[in-house]
């Protein structure tokens, strides 16, 4: 397949620059890929779509003040965006610069961080911190929450709330899972009261989850690389439903990904631990656990329209996006939702 295969046109006023009022206030689009059809609903009504029994798998990882400014030695300006945590002093990350930083060069971040490039591999550098405190703390001092590139505004003080789910408590993650942003705590414990298991993982999304894809056929694209954990009792509450006639959910892409990478290296079945994942889902790829996927309207000829397109069909994608531009939803990060029964 060719990449151009998953383009489409989106006019530019419907990315979402901020969030809504209320997190459960956006819409949602409910897609039955088996029946080809649609409906327009609100985010609110999603217990409607749900029944007892069922399992929603969230992601938990909590997004980190990831985007540090500073300078080269040489006094060139930088800007370092964190694409994963290795250690306590080291870091995977991306760095913009007029000329790329040289091996063992030095860059000083936020006027008191000196760092060392230690690595480079493509677009990513290996980034060692010459400082006392860990990286978790030092973020936490010096950096910058880092919205998406297609949101055209700096980090306010509503984004440190609302680019973090409400059940985010594992840091990790530079791009938030914006599927669960529509969630609240009322929301949850509605969920709980019909009989739907919470359960969740943990999947540190990179920055690489904005990059482009750069080849002409899709089977060239090389995945980036993200840690998940996956937790005995997610897999336990999958197995039950399983077999109890049970639907599983994922709640956006990385939740997804997460549980179909442990069941593709375990022959379809979940095994709770921790691993890397650079699975690259395409139209013809074999589900194994997931049912259904809620997730947000995505970028033209990314890697998870791609993923979409596997889990509902190319077709049916084709035509609730046209269907979503039409009706003036609201895209991305901070736009409306999905809600899809996975084509069989």
């Amino acid at each position: 397949m060719k990449t151009q295969d998953f383009d489409f046109y989106l006019p530019t006023e419907l990315i979402a620059q901020f969030p809504t009022e209320q997190r459960t206030g956006s819409r949602l689009l409910y897609l039955d890929s088996i029946n080809n059809h649609w409906q327009d609903a609100l985010f609110a009504s999603l217990p409607n779509f749900l029944r007892a029994g069922d399992v929603l798998v969230f992601n938990d990882t909590q997004v980190i003040k990831a985007r540090l400014l500073g300078k080269k030695a040489s006094g060139g300006k930088v800007e370092v965006l964190v694409e994963r945590v290795l250690d306590d002093r080291h870091v995977v990350a991306t760095v913009r610069a007029s000329h790329a930083p040289k091996l063992d060069s030095q860059l000083v971040l936020a006027d008191a961080i000196s760092l060392t490039v230690i690595a480079r591999e493509q677009e990513f550098y290996t980034l060692r911190f010459e400082h006392e405190k860990t990286v978790a703390e030092l973020l936490e001092s010096y950096g910058q929450l880092p919205l998406p590139p297609y949101i055209a505004r700096p980090a306010t003080m509503i984004d440190e709330a609302r680019y973090q789910t409400v059940y985010a408590r594992t840091p990790g993650a530079v791009a938030a899972p914006t599927a669960g942003l529509h969630f609240d705590i009322d929301m949850l414990e509605q969920l709980r009261a019909i009989g739907v298991t919470i359960a969740y993982v943990t999947l540190h999304v990179g920055a690489g989850t904005f990059q482009p894809i750069r080849v002409e056929n899709i089977a060239d694209h090389i995945m980036h690389r993200e840690t998940y954990h996956i937790p005995q009792s997610t897999a336990d509450a999958i197995k039950q439903a399983k077999i109890s006639g049970g639907r599983i959910l994922a709640v956006g892409t990385t939740s997804l990904r997460a549980l179909e990478t442990c069941a593709s290296l375990h022959q379809g079945g979940l095994v709770a631990g921790y691993g890397d994942t650079r699975i690259f889902i395409t139209p013809g790829y074999r589900f194994q656990v997931i049912d259904r996927l809620l997730t947000n309207f995505h970028l033209p000829c990314s890697t998870l329209l791609m993923l979409v397109s596997a889990f509902a069909g190319m077709e049916n994608i084709r035509q609730a996006y046209q269907h979503a531009i039409k009706g003036q939803y609201r895209f991305f990060s901070y736009g409306d939702a999905m809600l899809i029964e996975r084509e069989l």
